[in-house]
């Protein structure tokens, strides 16, 4: 069954009203048909708005509301990755599956050994990228919300949003305490917030850790391997859905 996203205005008590590029896409690419049933969501409150295709009107579909499935897909704590941004097309994949994953928030963060170099107009334009895929992988997987990628920021500026968080992680090469880990991931509560940092190629700079030090992020290890970029996080990831679910 195919799931939409729309604003709240756009449920209106026993209709919902469907607009912008998702009409075109399920007239001319899905091939719908008045009669079909599709998920509905929000965003916002988590719940799925089970509805069926009454008619396709010129710039907008019309469905009847069915009924209204009330518990929720999301991770009961809300989890940020702190995303070095990596070559090439790698943050694309990263982004699509952290959102798999159950990540809240991705905050690409410009570090000193990142290849790529964006300037104000090339980062409105990635973020509007990764964005995008966000909200598919999101349709996708049947999120209940359409995770925010922010544009990048700094470590200095990474550091300070952390600050505030419940919990906030990074690992490190030099962490080699897997009992200790397993011991601060198994202390976390539901309900509460997460940072999880992860370095691009490279990692990151000891200057840089000693500033996340300073900001109360744990270091922890991933392991005795040294994993790539698009990899560690997805492991933090997995770690902490397989820990609250």
């Amino acid at each position: 069954m195919y799931q939409f996203f729309v604003e709240p205005s756009q449920i209106q008590d026993k209709k919902v009203i469907i607009t912008g590029s998702d009409v075109n896409h399920m007239k001319n690419v899905l091939r719908m048909k008045p009669g079909e049933e599709i998920a509905v969501r929000n965003g916002v409150d988590g719940k799925e708005y089970r509805c069926g295709i009454e008619e396709f009107a010129q710039d907008q579909v019309i469905c009847s509301l069915r009924f209204v499935k009330e518990e929720g897909v999301e991770l009961p704590s809300k989890i940020y990755l702190f995303q070095g941004i990596p070559k090439a097309d790698k943050m694309e994949l990263i982004v699509q599956k952290a959102v798999e994953l159950g990540v809240f928030e991705v905050i690409p963060v410009a570090v000193k050994r990142c290849v790529v170099k964006l300037d104000e107009k090339k980062a409105r334009s990635k973020t509007a990228r990764w964005q995008g895929i966000a909200e598919s992988a999101a349709k996708q997987c049947k999120r209940g919300i359409i995770p925010v990628v922010r544009e990048p920021v700094t470590m200095k500026e990474a550091a300070a949003l952390a600050r505030e968080m419940d919990v906030k992680l990074i690992p490190y090469e030099l962490a080699d305490d897997m009992a200790r880990t397993k011991s601060i991931i198994e202390a976390i509560r539901p309900g509460g917030s997460v940072g999880v940092f992860i370095g691009p190629e490279g990692g990151f700079e000891e200057s840089e850790v000693a500033e996340a030090l300073a900001a109360g992020i744990e270091p922890v290890t991933l392991g005795k391997r040294i994993l790539r970029t698009e990899t560690a996080g997805l492991v933090v990831l997995s770690w902490l859905m397989y820990h609250f679910e």
